[in-house]
């Protein structure tokens, strides 16, 4: 879309518009006008639909096309979230669920409850941190979103986002180190993974189990469950996931390896870890996973006594943090 056509976008977004002949309109004339303004961006320039969704997810908004802004709404937070644009798309899934909350109950639309839910879970881990009340209140209600389902008959139709959920149970708890739950919450990830025989949930079951038993001092059997997890990654299948699980599950299981071999004196092995979940962090571009590699990274460096390497690499994590 040229430069005036986002002008237009710009001007009624301005509350100076009140006193312009648009904010003299009545509420039907602007719905039309909002409609007219979305239908033609669709139509004549879909270049700015196709990378724009949320404009127009705004003006069908303001139209009061309430089901096209959801699934608009919706579309460009999933997007926000893949490119770590985290308080836009913590901004657009919310506007999404509250769309979706206003409309009539259906299979298709509790099964997109669910997923942006989760995903809204996933940005405000990184926007408000692990255990902090929001991440915490937003994973339970993808639960209650699934109890709801399920009582219903429906089962979501990615049996990940149940598995979302419980991470983010997990997660929580780490953070906060209630040792017992956290310990409890992993093997019963693993469990239900071993029992439905689904190859990403036992990757991240055994990364739970793993993380668990490293933070509680049972470091040799600790590595042994990230060397099961990691056996079990394929990139091209799993790294995707970051938008479910935090981060790149790659990553993430690395550079905690990364942990238990250097705990265990292993420091080459724990280097070679730690370098390796960097160059697959550069590679995909996912800020929220480079993030959590430098940290890493920057630790082991530290006890390795790199420390120029260690400050290099730290001043990096905050500007790209910043």
């Amino acid at each position: 879309m040229s430069a005036p056509g986002r002008g237009i976008a710009e001007r009624l977004r301005d509350p100076s518009c009140r006193r312009s002949p648009y904010g003299t309109l009545l509420r039907e004339p602007r719905r039309a006008l909002h409609a007219r303004i979305a239908e033609t961006i669709e139509s004549q320039f879909t270049e700015i639909s196709e990378s724009q969704p949320e404009l127009l997810a705004r003006h069908y908004t303001e139209a009061g096309q309430i089901e096209k802004a959801a699934g608009l709404w919706g579309k460009a937070g999933l997007r926000s979230l893949e490119r770590s644009a985290l308080v836009e798309a913590a901004e657009q899934l919310a506007r999404a669920l509250a769309h979706i909350a206003a409309l009539p109950g259906t299979p298709t639309r509790r099964s997109e409850q669910i997923k942006l839910q989760v995903a809204l879970a996933n940005a405000l881990v990184h926007t408000r941190g692990y255990a902090a009340p929001e991440p915490k209140a937003a994973i339970e209600q993808a639960r209650l979103f699934i109890k709801h389902a399920e009582t219903l008959g429906e089962q979501p139709e990615d049996p990940l986002l149940l598995f979302s959920v419980l991470w983010g149970f997990w997660v929580a708890n780490f953070v906060a180190f209630n040792a017992n739950v956290f310990r409890d919450l992993a093997d019963d990830f693993l469990t239900l993974a071993e029992e439905r025989r689904a190859t990403v949930p036992l990757m991240v079951g055994h990364h739970l189990v793993a993380t668990s038993l490293f933070s509680t001092g049972e470091i040799a059997d600790a590595r042994s469950h990230y060397d099961s997890a990691i056996a079990l990654y394929n990139p091209a299948e799993h790294d995707p996931l970051a938008t479910r699980f935090g981060q790149n599950v790659g990553i993430a299981m690395h550079s905690f390896r990364s942990l238990a071999l250097r705990s265990l004196g292993y420091l080459d092995a724990a280097q070679a870890d730690n370098a390796h979940a960097l160059r697959k962090a550069r590679q995909i571009g996912h800020a929220t996973s480079l993030m959590y590699a430098l940290s890493f990274a920057s630790a082991t460096q530290i006890h390795c006594g790199n420390y120029a390497t260690a400050n290099a690499t730290t001043d990096e994590l905050i500007a790209l943090a910043d």
